[in-house]
């Protein structure tokens, strides 16, 4: 029988003392999967949602960012959109511009939301979900959160009243039609949010928002650092950032917090693991004493009876390895859930993605964590005094 096989034999032969160690290293294990998930799972998500929009430059006034970023306003934007437009570097840009509002719907019901409007384009940043894209400048989408809070749906007519210039706005409110409900790739959980055209927002701020804009989105040629680049020596008054150039600074500044988190969790981690594991094969191996002797009078090397013990540890988190995935898998999902539920965060962004890497390192580290904690119950069968070992074992 080879070694593999005499140690699950001894782990059947203890159903309760395996049971406990696979269920321990399943337990460490999932943990351990999900730090690493959480490791490099925002950056991934923010990358992914970022390429996903299919504009790879954001051009402001203040470098804002891919979020809301309403500091800076760019006036006369129909020209300078027209100019980086024109640029060989770009293939297509937009405006954006922002504003808050209070949003009553057919019913009474109000909310406050976060209002777009941008200017013509052929794909808009947001993906319409039920009814159709707004039209003119007298029709909006608005997002799931605000149709349920204020009952609105496909048809129903709204009435805005923006705060445009300042939370001190006094203007008139102005009824929309809904066309239809949309997604917003950046919009918080539960955030009301509202879309339209240029002229739709600036009809609704009373004039005071014509030809300005807070956000210019860039499609490149295919070399977004370049086209970035080009746009920021073209007009020195702008700052141009690439998709890569957000991922790096939320990298940078705000994903430490969670990688330091995730370092502190790993490494707490795999030390109790390699415990958990140590102790129970060196019960293991104390009570069998008698019997390893015997079969090294038998004829059983060193080698063997240490290939049978490290076997042994590799059953038992192989085991718990595999049913850590399923078990991180979904505490992965519980706890990105909470998580997101921070102020701030995006609803489409999430902390936990899996990432096939984090699947082998994973595995790489549970292996060591197998071979580490072999390490002291190999070097007592291998250490074992065969003669006084039987003599004690008959005279007990």
């Amino acid at each position: 029988m080879n070694a593999v096989g005499f140690a699950w034999r001894s782990l059947v032969r203890q159903p309760a003392r395996a049971s406990l160690g696979i269920l321990g290293v399943a337990a460490v294990g999932a943990l351990l999967f999900d730090m690493l998930l959480l490791s490099q799972g925002l950056i991934l998500s923010m990358s992914d949602l970022l390429e996903r929009t299919g504009w790879d430059v954001r051009v402001s006034l203040d470098e804002s960012g891919p979020g809301r970023g309403r500091s800076g306003v760019i006036n006369q934007v129909s020209d300078v959109l027209a100019d980086i437009a024109a640029l060989p570097e770009v293939r297509s840009a937009i405006a954006i511009r922002f504003a808050d509002a209070r949003v009553e719907g057919p019913g009474g019901e109000a909310a406050f939301a976060f209002v777009q409007g941008v200017s013509d384009s052929a794909r808009m940043p947001w993906t319409v979900t039920r009814g159709r894209d707004a039209a003119g400048t007298d029709q909006l989408v608005i997002n799931d959160a605000l149709a349920t809070t204020i009952g609105a749906e496909p048809g129903a007519t709204i009435t805005m009243r923006p705060s445009c210039e300042g939370d001190s706005d006094a203007l008139p409110p102005v009824s929309f039609q809904v066309a239809g409900i949309a997604d917003f790739p950046f919009q918080e959980t539960g955030e009301g949010t509202a879309a339209g055209s240029l002229a739709a927002l600036s009809r609704a701020c009373g004039g005071n928002q014509d030809d300005k804009a807070h956000m210019l989105l860039v499609t490149s040629t295919g070399d977004a650092d370049a086209a970035a680049a080009m746009i920021r020596r073209h007009r020195p008054g702008l700052a141009a950032i690439s998709n890569d150039d957000v991922v790096g600074r939320v990298q940078q500044s705000g994903f430490t917090y969670f990688r330091q988190i995730s370092t502190v969790l790993t490494t707490v981690t795999l030390a109790f693991a390699v415990l958990l594991i140590t102790v129970l094969l060196t019960v293991s191996v104390n009570q069998r004493l008698g019997e390893i002797a015997a079969l090294r009078a038998l004829g059983f090397s060193r080698r063997r009876v240490a290939a049978d013990v490290l076997s042994e540890s590799m059953l038992i988190v192989g085991i718990g390895g595999l049913l850590s995935l399923p078990i991180g898998l979904a505490l992965a999902a519980m706890l990105d859930r909470i998580l997101k539920g921070m102020p701030g965060i995006p609803e489409a962004l999430h902390f936990f993605v899996f990432d096939p890497s984090a699947l082998l390192i994973h595995a790489a580290l549970m292996t060591a964590t197998a071979l580490v904690a072999a390490l002291y119950p190999v070097r007592i069968v291998a250490r074992l005094p065969i003669a006084a070992t039987l003599r004690s074992e008959v005279i007990g």
